[in-house]
C-alpha cells in the first residue's frame, strides 16, 4: 500500500466570493490568512502540483519547494460556467439545475467535464504512484479530492457527501497495488506556524 496525500490550495478571492473556478486561474486571495506548514506525518513525501498558480502558490507557501507540476491535478472543467456563483446558477436555472446536479458522477457543466471524466483523468496517476510504491503528497482542488474521495468510498455524488472534508487539511488514502484508493486517514490538521 502506498500512502497520498490531498491537500486543496489556500482560497482564492473566487473561493470567498462563492464563484466557481474551475480551470480559470485567479491568485491567493491577498487578505486571506494562510499560515500553516505541513504536518510531521507528511515527512518525507515526494510532491506534485496542479499546473495552476494557485496549487503552486500553495505549495510555496507550505514550504515545498519545487514540486512536479503533473496536469492530471488540474481542477475538473466548469466549461461556460466558470467565474459563476452556484447560488446564482441555482436560482437561474431553477429545476434544470437540480436535474443536472442529481446526476452526480456525471453531472457535466456546458462545455465542461464531469466528476466521472475526471476520476478517469485520475486513474492512470495513481496507478502510476502506486507502482512507484513511495509516499506522495499533492497540493490540488476540491473537486480532484472529492474525484479521489468518491473512488475510495462508492460515493456516487448523488447524496450528500459520506465524510466531511476540512479544506485546510490533508486527506490521507492508501492506494492499493492498482492504485485503487481507500480512506486512510482525513482531515489531517496542517500545523500553525
Amino acid at each position: 500500500m502506498t500512502l497520498l496525500a490531498l491537500l486543496r490550495h489556500a482560497p482564492t478571492q473566487w473561493n470567498i466570493e462563492g464563484r466557481v473556478q474551475g480551470r480559470h486561474d485567479p491568485p491567493l486571495a491577498a487578505d486571506a490568512p494562510y499560515d500553516y506548514r505541513l504536518p510531521p506525518e507528511l515527512d518525507g513525501f515526494r510532491w506534485l502540483s496542479s499546473p495552476l498558480r494557485r496549487a503552486r502558490d500553495t505549495a510555496r507557501r507550505l514550504g515545498i519547494a519545487a514540486p512536479v507540476i503533473e496536469p492530471r491535478l488540474v481542477e475538473m472543467s466548469w466549461g461556460a460556467w466558470e467565474g459563476r456563483c452556484l447560488a446564482e446558477l441555482r436560482a437561474q436555472l431553477g429545476d434544470a439545475m437540480a436535474e443536472a446536479e442529481a446526476q452526480g458522477l456525471d453531472f457535466r457543466p456546458p462545455s465542461g467535464e464531469s466528476p466521472r471524466d475526471l476520476q478517469g483523468r485520475l486513474r492512470p496517476l495513481l496507478a502510476e504512484i502506486a507502482e512507484a510504491g513511495e509516499p506522495v503528497g499533492a497540493i490540488t482542488h476540491k473537486g480532484v479530492i472529492r474525484a479521489v474521495l468518491g473512488l475510495a468510498s462508492g460515493w456516487d455524488m448523488r447524496c450528500k457527501q459520506p465524510h466531511r472534508l476540512d479544506w485546510r487539511s490533508a486527506h490521507l488514502f492508501r492506494l492499493d497495488r492498482s492504485g485503487h484508493p481507500e480512506i486512510a486517514r482525513l482531515n489531517l490538521a496542517l500545523a500553525s506556524r
